[in-house]
């Protein structure tokens, strides 16, 4: 790989990631700026601009050929999304477990624009025009049936897309599985969130009836993204949460669980999840805000999900606090990897000691750290002080449990 010097041993280490049997210390994403850019780091970069573009770190001093001239143009550009995705490898080193892999997304949750809704495109967001959402239109009488068309225009464009950029990128990086989106979350951005929810009371069996199809038109969407971004051995990277595995690697997750009941999620999102679970080869589930702990019992039923990730919120603190303890515990006892992101803190050292701790509880066969872009001497000092004191550590709760 063209940006990346240790591939082979990257590899490797997210193979025995998803096993929980990794070797040395954790899996750490670590982006450093090269020297020449530093300078870049100093000024602001608000949400939007053509600096803030990247999963893995922020563009710098781009150049004007790959700025875009409006929505259309920053988000359906192959030439543009490649060409300002390159100017980032050429100015950022992928270090630790880092890979270089674009993403090419519509935004969390595009199969529902696969299913009829439609997409709204900003600078700093994306977002879905919902095409069920007359309060006088119920399922049954008034909503189609939920199937994916082939010929479906969003789905359509968004292929075609991710062909175009995976052509142009060729083995320097992998294009990334989109963010598709799955059961109730879909229904929300179709219908509406809050109708959505009298609908959960008002037509309950109509609503399962519903989630089946999302499923069902899930598979034929995922496996037509999968194949477009599969390497020549089949393996596959999932966009945002930066990680690579053999086989088709997706994400499983349901935001809209923080608004309903733990028997209403058993009941119409459970049963989806089961499924999905055992379709991916690779599987991490995405446990997004405190509302949604209420049914980490039920998703942990759920065979075939290799490692969770837990996000406090959007203004929470970050994964490593002591307090997210009680997820992780029962995620370990499981059997599952964990993923957790480090971002309270201002500077390396808070970083260092804030997931130090994860690692003397948790070990390091199992944990994968994803860190925020950074310098080449900070990259360089967190590294050196994982290899040191992180290598080959089993953790005081994985003993205690007999792992």
């Amino acid at each position: 790989m063209k940006y990346k010097e240790n591939w082979e041993e990257t590899r490797q280490k997210f193979t025995d990631y998803w096993k929980q049997c990794n070797k040395g210390r954790p899996l750490m994403h670590v982006v450093a700026r090269k020297p020449e850019v530093e300078e870049f780091a100093k000024i602001p970069h608000p949400e939007g601009t053509y600096r803030d573009q990247m999963c893995q770190g922020l563009n710098y001093d781009l150049p004007e050929e790959y700025k875009w001239t409006d929505m259309e143009d920053k988000y359906l550009n192959a030439e543009k999304l490649v060409g300002r995705y390159r100017h980032f490898c050429e100015t950022h080193e992928f270090l630790g477990e880092a890979f270089p892999n674009l993403n090419v997304d519509f935004g969390p949750g595009s199969l529902a624009a696969y299913l009829g809704a439609d997409i709204g495109f900003s600078e700093d967001t994306v977002w879905f025009i919902p095409c069920f959402n007359d309060e006088d239109m119920f399922w049954e009488d008034d909503i189609p049936q939920l199937e994916l068309d082939p010929e479906n225009p969003w789905f359509q464009k968004h292929l075609k897309l991710i062909n175009e950029c995976h052509r142009l990128a060729g083995d320097d990086f992998y294009v990334d599985i989109p963010d598709l989106m799955e059961n109730i979350d879909v229904l929300a951005s179709l219908r509406d969130t809050s109708l959505l929810l009298m609908d959960l009371a008002g037509e309950p069996e109509e609503i399962e009836n519903r989630v089946a199809q999302v499923t069902k038109a899930y598979y034929p969407a995922m496996q037509a993204m999968y194949d477009a971004c599969k390497d020549e051995n089949g393996a596959s990277a999932y966009t945002v949460f930066q990680v690579w595995g053999p086989g088709k690697c997706i994400k499983l997750q349901c935001d809209t669980g923080a608004m309903i009941s733990p028997e209403m999620f058993r009941q119409f999102v459970l049963p989806s999840l089961k499924e999905q679970a055992k379709w991916g080869d690779q599987v991490l589930y995405h446990l997004d805000g405190p509302d949604n702990i209420r049914h980490l019992d039920a998703i942990l039923e759920c065979e075939g999900i290799n490692a969770l990730q837990w996000t406090s919120g959007d203004t929470g603190p970050d994964g490593t606090f002591a307090e997210w303890d009680q997820i992780y515990d029962k995620a370990v006892a499981k059997g599952l990897s964990l993923w957790i992101k480090v971002y309270s803190g201002d500077n390396v050292e808070e970083w260092i000691k804030n997931t130090d701790r994860i690692v003397k509880k948790y070990g390091s066969e199992r944990t994968f750290f994803f860190f925020p872009e950074m310098s080449k001497a900070e990259a360089e000092r967190l590294l050196s002080y994982a290899e040191e004191n992180w290598s080959d550590i089993k953790g005081t709760y994985t003993e205690s449990i007999g792992l």
